[in-house]
């Protein structure tokens, strides 16, 4: 073998490895893209759920304030089993 196709065939197997490393690449971009979204999705889901208890613990504030004294015992009650 000479040594121009010597170098045509290590150029060709580095060539292929490249072409296995972008496709490994693509591969792996594609899951941490995936990964993103769900985290994504898992993040709102917590977020919507602490905004529902904010919102909740909010009329219940305004309840208290707005309150007689024996209402607020009964409130009192309920706001901090929330």
């Amino acid at each position: 073998m000479s040594s121009q196709s010597e170098k045509a065939a290590y150029e060709a197997k580095v060539n292929a490895r490249v072409e296995k490393l972008e496709a490994q690449i693509s591969t792996l971009q594609a899951k941490v893209d995936l990964a993103k979204a769900d985290a994504k999705v898992k993040y709102q889901e917590q977020l919507s759920a602490v905004q529902s208890k904010q919102a909740n613990l909010k009329e219940k504030l305004a309840s208290v304030k707005s309150a007689t004294d024996n209402a607020w015992e009964e409130m009192k009650v309920g706001a901090e089993s929330a």
